[in-house]
């Protein structure tokens, strides 16, 4: 008797399981647009995490394979990368507790990861801290325009407008300027300035001129910088790294010198920021009004430390989702990872809810 009523608690167990498991998976809704007019823009975070370990190439690989994917049905236009693109910018050696990779190979599968881009769709990058010196940036000296030539990529190329000097008076896309044109109905004009790691004051007031010109007067205007907010919302006002150091600015100055003064700058976006496995310690969100009283969103979104710390898997896969609302003013950001959502065993986890990865912020 007892071994038949044990036998049945299994079975009702098993199959409350199951109907869990199958609402679970059912609970999943892939990505689509709320407006059929709207359009995407995507920012990955910082990749370091997956690049520093070859057993994490393949999750940037379906993030990247993700958006190539949904350009058409997520009417992607823009993707923005937010720095730190590899781990060490100029070590020369395997540094077992913290690389499997020594440097040249770090950017070698970066660039392998961003060719599923190439040729697609435009991408705009920025250097983070580790792209810089040797540990983290102690110097100027960074591989980024080896492997990121201003022809790398035609999508990208066409939208290059202007390239500021870098530390070595060469014009790369440490500091660039792009423009692109919103898809119909928003058909909005965009300006996306991309600065350096810490950028210098030379840098700012090259953007600053360049935000100013009446050409881009009337212009959405988005700066793209790696380390900009803290996890409370805040601009960062000190940091102790050598270009910090050496003149360069930290995320306060890059608002009173670039962002507060210019009208048309009306977002920034950043990452930098993390805390091993607590989802508040990467991502942050704040609005401001600059000088000509015009709201201002200020992102931060690093997810690198997710999914075991900073050896674990690199981040989960977790991209945010801009959708730019018809109205020309309001803007849904969500948070979605394609590594979750390609199992049906694992897609009830590929969006995050909380207030920090899904709200909608209006721009007036």
């Amino acid at each position: 008797m007892f071994k038949k009523i044990f036998a049945a608690v299994l079975f009702i167990s098993a199959a409350f399981s199951a109907v869990s498991f199958a609402a679970e998976k059912d609970s999943y809704t892939p990505p689509a647009l709320s407006n059929p007019d709207s359009w995407t823009m995507v920012v990955v975070p910082d990749v370091q995490g997956y690049i520093k370990l070859p057993r994490n190439h393949g999750i940037l690989e379906i993030m990247n394979a993700w958006i190539v994917e949904n350009l058409d049905h997520m009417k992607i236009r823009q993707v923005l990368f937010t720095g730190d693109l590899t781990n060490r910018n100029d070590l020369a050696r395997v540094w077992p507790e913290y690389d499997q990779l020594i440097s040249s190979e770090q950017w070698k599968a970066f660039s392998r990861a961003a060719e599923r881009l190439d040729g697609k769709t435009s991408y705009i990058l920025c250097t983070g801290n580790h792209d810089h010196g040797y540990h983290s940036a102690e110097n100027r000296r960074s591989y980024f325009s080896t492997f990121f030539p201003t022809d790398r990529n035609p999508l990208t190329r066409r939208q290059l407008i202007a390239c500021d000097w870098n530390a070595f008076g060469i014009a790369t896309l440490e500091n660039a300027a792009y423009e692109f044109t919103a898809p119909h109905p928003d058909n909005r004009k965009f300006l996306v300035i991309s600065l350096q790691f810490a950028p210098t004051d030379k840098n700012l007031e090259w953007a600053k001129k360049l935000a100013a010109e009446p050409r881009f007067k009337d212009h959405f205007g988005i700066v793209l910088t790696h380390s900009y907010l803290d996890r409370n919302g805040k601009r960062i006002e000190k940091e102790n790294y050598g270009l910090n150091k050496q003149g360069g600015n930290t995320g306060e100055a890059i608002f009173q010198k670039l962002v507060y003064p210019s009208s048309n700058i009306r977002m920034v976006v950043c990452g930098h920021i993390a805390i091993p496995d607590k989802w508040e310690g990467g991502i942050s969100f704040s609005m401001d009004k600059n000088s000509a009283g015009k709201s201002v969103a200020q992102m931060a979104f690093n997810t690198q430390a997710i999914g075991g710390g900073w050896h674990g898997n690199g981040g989960d896969g977790w991209l945010r989702l801009l959708e730019f609302m018809p109205d020309r003013k309001t803007v849904k950001a969500r948070t979605f990872s394609p590594f979750f959502a390609l199992s049906p065993s694992t897609r009830h986890l590929a969006w995050k809810h909380d207030a920090l990865s899904e709200f909608t912020f209006v721009l007036e």
